[in-house]
């Protein structure tokens, strides 16, 4: 284990659990994306429409969102390291009973044991990273979420490469995942036990030091309310990407379902690679100015995507796809420094929240889906980055020196 020396008030990064808690995250997050992936399957196999499609991605994401905030409040009042691997045994029960559900409302009640096991994971999971991290807050979020949104990014291949062929069956493969994740976070919550009691023995807690300077409670609160205005556009404009966007794809430019997936693959990847270098960008610029800039520099280009011809179809969704996840591990990180005494909460809050809307927007989107049409849908979707520049408003960070932490 990595000791933390007495003379740097942050200590030193423990990167092997950093890298580890970032692995489990993405197949953590890979389990999650077996539901999206599973969209055009059901809707072949099953028959199910947009709308019902879109109860299925509520139904999982919900259950995420409203927990994550009550784990991560009852993680900063009295840490439980073991319920992390707890949580994975949920998703393995869940990506299993997905995987054999026989009707629409027992696919609905998997993907809420999916939901829970997450619940139970990105909290604790965040706090795992914000330990591990040392000095390092900005890069060890990045690591944590990169892992997440790497996972994510498997759903395109995991639907064209496995369901498509496989057909339902195939999410089975998945409990395999799930196994190893239980198998990984037992060594981690080892290592978080030790720190907690390293912690208590040196009568000593670990408090996140903020790049912002002092405010008010309602200036805190005005601030916390545009970061979640923010994180309620850019996820549901993700949302509609990974989950809808492929029916626009087969319905405007006649792609089957395998090369449409991969567009889609390429929009999560590079989402992937922003969201690694937001966190170390926004060390070195700040954390308002790397948020303002992920959903500013998009806006053009989520207008014209919906009118582009498909050559330009790639290239516009990778740097979308770059641009708007790059603030997703930033937005984390500023929240808990808003509140630096409720770490966890502040995790749950952000990152239930992201996918309490992406819950929300995969209703709304289906439900325009199924009466407007795929294409209005895809242009109405596209104004939506606009209301990130809300941004702007956001109070200031400042870096973080050995000086201002001692």
């Amino acid at each position: 284990m990595t000791k933390i020396k007495e003379s740097s008030p942050l200590g030193n990064p423990v990167y092997p659990i950093m890298f580890a808690i970032g692995g489990v995250h993405l197949l953590n997050d890979t389990l999650q994306s077996v539901v999206p992936a599973m969209f055009p399957v059901l809707e072949k196999e099953r028959g199910l429409t947009f709308t019902q499609l879109g109860f299925i991605f509520f139904a999982l994401n919900m259950v995420a969102s409203v927990l994550q905030p009550v784990v991560g409040y009852f993680s900063d009042r009295k840490p439980k390291p073991f319920a992390l691997p707890i949580g994975m045994m949920f998703s393995f029960m869940g990506i299993g009973g997905l995987a054999f559900a026989p009707d629409y409302w027992l696919i609905v009640v998997s993907v809420m044991f999916l939901g829970f096991g997450s619940a139970i994971f990105h909290p604790e999971g965040s706090r795992v990273s914000f330990m591990a991290a040392g000095s390092k807050r900005g890069l060890s979020q990045s690591i944590y979420q990169v892992g997440g949104n790497s996972g994510q990014a498997l759903a395109p291949l995991i639907s064209a490469f496995i369901l498509v062929p496989l057909g339902q069956i195939g999410a089975a493969l998945f409990m395999l995942v799930a196994a190893l994740g239980i198998f990984i976070l037992l060594k981690i919550s080892a290592w978080y036990k030790k720190q907690l009691e390293q912690e208590k023995l040196n009568n000593r807690k670990k408090v996140l030091l903020s790049s912002i300077g002092k405010l008010t409670k309602k200036q805190v609160g005005i601030a916390l309310v545009l970061l979640l205005v923010i994180i309620f556009a850019r996820s549901f404009y993700v949302t509609n990407i990974t989950s809808f966007f492929i029916f626009h794809l087969m319905d405007k430019y006649d792609l089957i379902d395998k090369a449409g997936l991969l567009y889609i693959f390429l929009f999560l990847a590079l989402g992937a690679v922003g969201t690694f270098f937001g966190g170390p960008l926004a060390d070195r610029f700040g954390r308002k100015n790397i948020i303002v800039l992920s959903l500013a520099v998009p806006i053009p280009l989520c207008l014209l995507l919906p009118y582009v011809p498909l050559w330009a179809v790639a290239l516009l969704l990778m740097i979308i796809g770059f641009f708007i996840m790059l603030s997703f591990s930033v937005t984390v990180v500023y929240a808990q420094e808003l509140v630096p005494s409720k770490i966890g909460t502040m995790a749950g809050l952000t990152v239930g929240l992201a996918f309490g809307m992406g819950a929300i927007g995969s209703v709304v989107i289906g439900i325009l889906m199924d009466q407007l049409g795929i294409y209005p849908t895809m242009i109405i979707v596209s104004f939506l980055p606009i209301i990130g520049l809300v941004g702007l408003a956001l109070p200031r960070d400042r870096k973080i020196t050995a000086d201002t932490a001692s």
